[in-house]
């Protein structure tokens, strides 16, 4: 099974929050997840965003992928 991770919406309109998440890649967006890693609130001043990096790192070395919007959004914290 290929996994990725990525943002699942919540919130409601004009008021999104994310969760970042672990699923199946080929899942849809908030579909079923196997692990919650973290959470982001853009419309926060500045933006929040809190997670659980020794979880993405070890996601990360199982062979997980990050989807691009979180790539971006992690920036250089993760490789």
């Amino acid at each position: 099974m290929a996994v990725a991770i990525k943002l699942m919406r919540l919130g409601k309109k004009g008021k999104p929050f994310y969760r970042i998440v672990v699923m199946d890649k080929r899942k849809k967006r908030n579909g079923a997840y196997l692990e919650n890693l973290g959470t982001y609130d853009p419309k926060l001043a500045p933006a929040k965003l809190e997670y659980d990096k020794d979880k993405l790192k070890n996601w990360l070395s199982k062979g997980a992928i990050l989807t691009e919007g979180l790539r971006k959004l992690l920036g250089k914290n993760v490789k």
